[in-house]
């Protein structure tokens, strides 16, 4: 019997990495890892043109693309990348930048709008803090170098948005420093700083800050769920199983390793501290799989994505993933 082949691509974050070396293999599947640090590459390469039979996808595009009716694709509920955002936007220390409200009018950079790492910030701006995202103008553009950031496969905006191109010879985080725009909604922090005066983050205190709003709304964000071909899928539907049921075991056997401090597995030196410290804040597992223990944040995504005009409805989550077997 002739196993179907798949070829996953994917960051080599610490969750895959039993699933990289092998440790752990999925049933039934002839397996390929593609590792790829760079998940702007992935998403491009599988958007454009289904290069992988499976891979680490952009949560937005991809269901944005499922309300459209245009994703080739299916989700299963495993999630490759995570991130509190309230920590990534920055401001011009010159603007008089207070507090969210103080973004109203303003010009603020981002990388792609339609990333999910975006429409998470503006999520929480309009939501927490009753931002009128309206009023901003989105300069759009890659973050550490002039021109444009990707080339992401998504359907067009449903509403009037505020978004120009940036066209100049300058990065964002350049433009941040200039006072050229006055905030940035960034997936990563702006090159300037900690060096530069004239860049600080909205929320110096984001530690505090994200406990609290985790605290309050079980909102952790997801920023890649896990994709495949849907030609894959109809041919041999057992593979979305398979490769989630490997995926929770691997990110299983990483917490494992990770809790253990009798050898460090990362270069954190106050590792054990950290861990602490997470268990407080967040339980045992910090980074569930599956839908139901990502309820919270699963549907806060889909909320943002139709408020934004990415999405022309809430799309319910059992659309948004096939079946798989229960677990995290």
């Amino acid at each position: 019997m002739t196993l179907p082949k798949l070829r996953f691509g994917c960051g080599l974050y610490d969750r895959v990495i039993p699933l990289y070396s092998g440790e752990v293999k999925p049933e039934g599947i002839d397996f390929e890892f593609i590792g790829n640090d760079n998940p702007r590459e992935i998403f491009d390469k599988m958007g454009a043109r289904q290069e992988y039979d499976a891979a680490e996808m952009s949560s937005s595009e991809f269901i944005s693309g499922l309300s459209a009716g245009t994703s080739p694709f299916v989700a299963i509920p495993a999630f490759m990348s995570r991130v509190f955002r309230h920590s990534f936007i920055t401001i011009n220390t010159k603007k008089g930048i207070k507090s969210p409200k103080d973004l109203e009018g303003k010009r603020v950079g981002v990388a792609l709008y339609t990333m999910t790492a975006a429409v998470f910030i503006r999520g929480l701006l309009q939501n927490e803090y009753g931002v009128d995202l309206d009023s901003i103008t989105w300069v759009q553009g890659a973050i550490e170098k002039a021109g444009a950031h990707g080339s992401p496969t998504v359907p067009p905006l449903l509403k009037k948005v505020s978004i120009v191109n940036n066209t100049g010879g300058k990065s964002l985080s350049e433009m941040l420093s200039s006072g050229e725009i006055d905030a940035l909604a960034g997936a990563t922090m702006p090159e300037g700083f900690g060096d530069d005066p004239n860049i600080a983050r909205l929320f110096p205190n984001f530690v505090e800050v994200e406990k609290d709003y985790f605290k309050r709304t079980k909102i952790f964000p997801i920023m890649h769920l896990v994709a495949i071909r849907k030609a894959i899928y109809e041919k041999n539907p057992e593979v979305a199983g398979s490769l989630y049921r490997a995926l929770c075991e691997s990110k299983h056997l990483a917490l494992k390793k990770m809790d253990y401090t009798g050898a460090l597995r990362s270069m954190l030196p106050w590792l054990p501290a950290h861990l602490e410290e997470r268990k407080a804040a967040m339980g045992a597992d910090p980074w569930p799989y599956g839908v139901e223990a990502n309820r919270a944040t699963l549907e806060a995504l889909t909320l943002y994505l139709y408020q934004q005009g990415l999405a022309d409805k809430i799309m319910p989550l059992d659309k948004v993933f096939v079946p798989v077997p229960e677990g995290s």
